[in-house]
C-alpha cells in the first residue's frame, strides 16, 4: 500500500461532487502580480503581465490560452525553475525560490533516460531528494501497478509506447508524494484515443489522491473533462482574463464527452477562449 495515499489503490469513490465551494479554504498556491520580461536583441518582450491566481487544496485547475501567452513560463516559475521579473508565487504562504519536494512537475515530454529501466526512471526524483530507498521503491512499484505497467518495470523506455512512457513520467512526479502537481501539456504528443485514455487515468489517480493540480492544455475538451475550474489567459503578455467553473459530477467517464452538458460547456469555453479579451493583451 502506498503510504499516505491509500485511496490510490482503492480507486476513486463511486460518487464525487465537483469541487466548486473551496473559496473558504486558504490557497495552497497563490500567484501575486507575477510579471516576466525577457531581454532580447530586438528589445524587451513581455511574457506575463501581473498574473494573479489562487489554487485551493485538492483543486484541479486547467489553464488555457493562445500559443506563446506564457503558460509554460508561469508553470516553470511555480516549479521554482525560473525567476520572475516581479511578483511572487507562494506555496502555503512561503515564497517559491527554487525546486521543492512538495511540488511535482510533469513536462510535455517524459524525458526518460533510455539506459535506465522503467522502475529506475520512476524513482529518479525520489533518489535525488534523498528519500528512503525502501519506501520510494515500494511506492513506485505500487504506482506503476496502478497505471498498468506492472509487467514493464524491467523494460527500457524505447520498448514502450508514447502513452506508456508518459505514464512513467507521471509516476516519477508522484513517487515523492508532492502536495501540488504541475502538468505542462503532458498528453499533447499522444494520438486522440490514447490522450482520452490518459485523461481518464489521470482523473482516477487524482480522485484517489486529491492533490492540487495545475494543468496546462490547448485542448478545450480535455480541460472540461478534467477540471474543477478553468482559467483563460490572454495573448502575450499573458494574464488571467476569464474563469469557468465545471460542475459535472465525478467520476467522469469517457461517455461524459458524448453528453449535451459536456458539449455545451465546451462550446461556452470555446467562445470565451475566442473572445477579444483572450485574443489581445490590452
Amino acid at each position: 500500500m502506498i503510504s499516505g495515499t491509500g485511496a490510490f489503490a482503492r480507486g476513486a469513490p463511486a460518487e464525487y461532487e465537483a469541487v466548486a465551494p473551496l473559496a473558504d479554504k486558504p490557497p495552497v498556491l497563490a500567484v501575486r502580480d507575477l510579471s516576466v520580461v525577457y531581454q532580447t536583441k530586438r528589445g524587451p518582450v513581455g511574457a506575463l503581465d501581473e498574473l494573479n491566481l489562487a489554487i485551493r487544496p485538492g483543486e484541479f485547475v486547467s489553464v488555457v490560452g493562445p500559443s506563446g501567452c506564457g503558460k509554460s513560463t508561469f508553470l516553470n516559475i511555480a516549479a521554482g525553475l525560473v525567476k520572475p521579473t516581479q511578483g511572487v508565487v507562494e506555496v502555503n504562504g512561503a515564497p517559491v525560490s527554487g525546486p521543492r519536494r512538495n511540488i511535482g512537475v510533469v513536462f510535455q515530454k517524459p524525458n526518460l533516460f533510455p539506459w535506465k529501466t522503467v522502475l529506475s526512471n520512476a524513482t529518479i526524483n525520489a533518489r535525488v531528494l534523498g528519500m528512503d530507498p525502501t519506501a520510494y521503491v515500494q511506492r513506485a512499484q505500487d504506482l506503476l501497478r496502478i497505471v498498468g505497467l506492472e509487467s514493464f518495470m524491467r523494460n527500457y523506455p524505447w520498448e514502450l509506447s508514447g502513452g506508456m512512457q508518459q505514464r512513467v513520467g507521471l509516476v516519477r512526479a508522484l513517487v515523492p508524494d508532492p502536495e501540488i502537481l504541475l502538468m505542462d501539456e503532458p498528453f499533447a504528443a499522444l494520438d486522440a484515443m490514447t490522450r482520452e485514455q490518459m485523461s481518464a487515468e489521470l482523473q482516477r489517480l487524482w480522485l484517489g489522491s486529491r492533490k492540487s493540480v495545475i494543468f496546462i492544455t490547448h485542448s478545450i475538451s480535455e480541460a472540461v473533462f478534467l477540471s474543477d475550474r478553468i482559467l483563460v489567459m490572454s495573448a502575450r503578455p499573458g494574464r488571467i482574463v476569464d474563469e469557468m467553473i465545471i460542475n459535472i459530477t465525478r467520476p467522469r467517464g469517457l461517455q461524459t464527452m458524448a453528453t449535451p452538458e459536456f458539449a455545451e460547456l465546451c462550446d461556452r469555453l470555446r467562445r470565451r477562449f475566442a473572445s477579444p479579451a483572450a485574443a489581445t493583451s490590452s
